[in-house]
């Protein structure tokens, strides 16, 4: 059978939140759009990893949940009907400003005339703790590297072992829900937003929330992928016992860009390096935005990344409509385009 090849104004790799709103930003200017992810769903991160988990920065919401953000960005777009490519990874590109041509790993062929890279933390994994065993708990549920629903955790005894924001996070999440919470780290600070801090702080002070400072994971204790308690050690060797039917490691992940480093686009540091005011790479009609962009004075932010997407749609206008004359107008005046 024979794959069509799907033509389009811009192929936007990556279908996080800066990659959604990328669509809307595009739309607004009357370009088309595809999205390619390889993920089996939209939402990047925020809807793979911590759906239930509460966002802060987004302007006008005090409070909204990763997959609520995600579920916002999929109404705001539906009327621009963008194709999505989900589970293919965009295997190579050729062409120039004006005429791309990308292929996937299932034999889909795009033709565009500029790609933008939304690929967030590219092909995401987490880091594992290499402890004796991890498979089998692993494959059982009893060992976890991502919170989808607090609710699987109602009165499970966890263990939860990092020293950064998404240890100190779910910490404070599931304070209500878990039965007992242990924090493994292996020195008092912790690389957390010091609001979120000082709330893991208070929670350990009241009793909601035990504290195991300062030691690391040592060992799985258990049967046929059913987890009884971790095992951890302190600097000098000494073990103690926690009891656990949950591990959740939180050592940040793995990135990995794929075939997008081998395209020619500038690198930096598993980034890549863009034109600030464009997000232009190096290759011309080739934009990135989002957390995968970098350069001076970036910051990673969901907010930020939308504010990409919007300079990138932008600078794309000229390069797929070529001597046609861009009109800016505010949404309030020119509404959604049909």
């Amino acid at each position: 059978m024979t794959t069509p090849m799907i033509e389009t104004d811009v192929a936007i790799v990556g279908a996080g939140p800066a990659g959604l709103f990328a669509v809307f930003e595009l739309g607004m200017l009357k370009l088309s759009s595809v999205l390619v992810d390889a993920l089996g769903e939209v939402g990047g991160q925020c809807a793979a990893l911590y759906p239930e988990k509460p966002i802060y920065d987004i302007p006008a919401h005090p409070a909204l949940h990763a997959g609520a953000l995600v579920a916002h960005l999929e109404a705001q777009i539906k009327p621009f009907d963008a194709p999505r490519l989900l589970g293919q990874r965009v295997e190579a590109l050729a062409g120039h400003a004006g005429a791309f041509m990308l292929r996937t790993d299932q034999g889909a062929t795009i033709s565009c005339r500029a790609v933008v890279i939304a690929a967030g933390a590219g092909a995401f994994g987490p880091n594992r703790p290499p402890l004796a065993g991890l498979a089998a708990y692993e494959a059982s549920g009893a060992v976890q590297y991502y919170v989808r629903r607090r609710e699987d955790f109602r009165g499970r005894h966890v263990v939860i072992a990092g020293g950064g924001d998404s240890a100190v996070d779910w910490a404070l999440a599931l304070q209500d829900v878990a039965a007992e919470i242990h924090v493994v780290h292996r020195r008092p600070k912790f690389r957390a937003a010091p609001e979120t801090a000082a709330q893991l702080d208070d929670a350990a002070r009241a009793g909601r929330v035990s504290m195991v400072i300062p030691y690391q994971l040592h060992a799985l204790h258990g049967m046929d992928g059913a987890l009884t308690g971790v095992e951890v050690a302190d600097l000098d060797g000494n073990t103690r016992m926690l009891q656990a039917d949950r591990l959740l490691p939180f050592f940040g992940l793995s990135m990995e860009l794929g075939p997008i480093a081998d395209w020619g686009v500038d690198l930096e540091r598993h980034h890549v390096r863009v034109t600030p005011a464009t997000c232009e790479t190096n290759i011309p009609g080739v934009f990135a935005i989002g957390d995968v962009a970098t350069y001076p004075g970036k910051l990673k932010l969901i907010l930020q990344g939308f504010s990409e997407a919007a300079m990138a749609a932008h600078a794309i206008h000229p390069i797929a409509r070529p001597g046609e004359a861009l009109h800016f107008e505010y949404s309030t005046t020119s509404g959604v385009p049909s």
